[in-house]
């Protein structure tokens, strides 16, 4: 039977780290403006994270990468408005946001104490120019949902990391937009700020936001491939173990069959259950024996609040 004992992996693979928030409130930007524009540094920092920025100005000024915004307009169509979020605010009733163009690729680097951390996670929302081409479709990309309303169609972004220069394999989806149910009733396009749990990505030094659409041509993605964001929050990195007072604790077996038990002399305040997906599973918890009959074969990550202290490690069922 293989125990897992936190005091000797936690720096491995558990948390216990103060949170720095990103929330671009301090960039100064007045309501109803944006900034695409981070001059000769080529980015914007805030919090604990690096947002890259690329800016050519010419006889046809274009911007790519991450831009700061307060813009409210949630009517106009079309790339001229493409610095608004559709919510004609930030998250949590706040004036300021991020605003992403993924082309390809976006990147969140972590800086300062978050380099080496986790990204506990971020608000996520749609870009107005992309809302409003999803829901009317334009010149040159479809209305969602066809005519008929039953074309299956989606816009998602796709979350990984980067840790020690290397891509990740696993990955956290955010549907922007679903039109794939059945039941047209239930086909939606995200229209306020959502909470997007990254915790189960575990330690990075980066983040890469990719996009995916059922609208493509020869060229790509039809749908304009852009999101907002705000609050990215930030676990910075413990580098010490004599900083924190870690409650000794212990799981087992790993990998289980039906059910964890969890040894520790501390309180357990709360647990968890993740897939590599983002995904919560239905845990059923006893006592300290945590009954997981209803999971899948696969890998998970267990989150785990003991004495305020979040812990998360990686667990097996056969």
């Amino acid at each position: 039977m293989k125990h897992l004992t936190f005091t000797i992996l936690l720096l491995v693979t558990s948390f216990c780290c103060a949170q720095t928030v990103a929330d671009f409130e301090d960039f100064n930007i007045a309501v109803d403006s944006s900034n695409n524009n981070s001059g000769e540094q080529g980015y914007f920092v805030n919090g604990n994270v690096l947002l890259p920025n690329i800016f050519v100005d010419g006889d046809f000024s274009y911007w790519s990468g991450w831009a700061i915004s307060s813009t409210t307009d949630t009517t106009t169509p079309g790339f001229t408005n493409d610095l608004s979020a559709i919510t004609g605010g930030g998250a949590e009733g706040s004036t300021t946001y991020a605003v992403t163009y993924i082309f390809p690729s976006s990147i969140i680097r972590l800086t300062n104490d978050g380099i080496g951390g986790y990204v506990a996670g971020m608000y996520v929302t749609n870009n107005t120019y992309a809302y409003l081409s999803m829901l009317e479709g334009d010149g040159f990309a479809k209305k969602f949902g066809g005519e008929t309303g039953n074309d299956p169609d989606f816009f998602k972004m796709t979350v990984k990391k980067f840790e020690e220069g290397a891509l990740s394999t696993n990955s956290i989806d955010f549907y922007l937009a679903d039109y794939r149910f059945e039941d047209n009733s239930q086909d939606y396009i995200v229209d306020e700020w959502t909470w997007l749990d990254l915790s189960s990505l575990g330690n990075a030094d980066s983040l890469e936001i990719t996009m995916s659409s059922s609208d493509n041509n020869d060229f790509g993605i039809k749908t304009p491939t852009y999101v907002c964001v705000d609050n990215i929050t930030t676990a910075n990195a413990l580098t010490a173990i004599g900083d924190v007072d870690v409650p000794k604790v212990s799981i087992y077996p790993n990998p289980f069959e039906n059910h964890i038990q969890i040894d520790t002399d501390a309180v357990i305040e709360n647990v968890e259950l993740v897939d590599v997906m983002g995904r919560t599973q239905a845990i059923n918890l006893v006592g300290n024996v945590l009954y997981l009959d209803d999971v899948q074969s696969g890998v998970y990550f267990l989150r785990m609040e003991i004495n305020r202290q979040l812990m998360v490690t990686k667990v097996i069922r056969r």
